[in-house]
């Protein structure tokens, strides 16, 4: 089995907005010689194997009406006998979260906790987004990273008259590769711990 640390993002997305902000989450991993996966729940029974095979997964959705979009919560129920009824196959990897609402708050907050319960239950280890607060004073704007102040995972906002192309804003996206990258990172610490707790735990053997 290849050692070479690899980052699964799975997503929904109903309008192309949350799949933009995938793309970006997806850039970010790839850093640091991490492989990035970028897998569409529409397309999530060809990618079960690969992701027991992976470090870290990602999950993105839209929030709709104050949850997860009803696709990314089927895709939800459906590892309950795809991983957890298995004996957790996806447990202590890594898991991240990010959400995307036309509105600035939209309760996206319920989908990030939503989604941290989710990786819970599979025994996942949360990473958080790692930033502080972005535009909360006079003296910062919207081009701040993390402008919404989300702490447990990357909240974007898309105006719902716009396409996913007009309607990105580019420190939305920014902030969601810098998840992804801090993702892709505690992956590769992680897994060289590991290896390193292996081979001491050989050589006293």
């Amino acid at each position: 089995m290849s050692t070479n640390t690899r980052v699964a993002v799975v997503y929904h997305s109903g309008y192309g907005h949350t799949a933009k902000q995938a793309e970006a989450v997806a850039r970010g991993a790839a850093t640091g010689g991490t492989e990035s996966l970028l897998i569409s729940v529409d397309e999530i029974d060809q990618h079960w194997d690969q992701l027991e095979q992976v470090d870290a997964i990602i999950f993105g959705a839209p929030t709709y009406m104050g949850s997860a979009s009803a696709q990314f919560k089927t895709f939800m129920d459906a590892t309950s006998h795809r991983v957890f009824a298995k004996g957790g196959t996806w447990k202590n990897k890594v898991a991240a979260g990010f959400t995307n609402a036309a509105s600035r708050a939209g309760d996206k907050l319920a989908t990030l906790q939503q989604i941290s319960i989710f990786a819970a239950q599979h025994g996942m280890h949360w990473v958080n987004l790692g930033l502080g607060p972005g535009n909360n004073a006079s003296t910062t704007t919207e081009d701040a990273l993390n402008r919404h102040s989300f702490f447990i995972g990357a909240a974007a906002q898309s105006n719902a008259d716009q396409s996913a192309e007009d309607g990105a804003w580019p420190s939305d996206l920014k902030t969601s590769e810098h998840l992804g990258a801090r993702v892709a990172q505690v992956a590769r610490e992680l897994a060289a711990g590991r290896r390193a707790l292996a081979q001491a735990e050989r050589l006293a053997a």
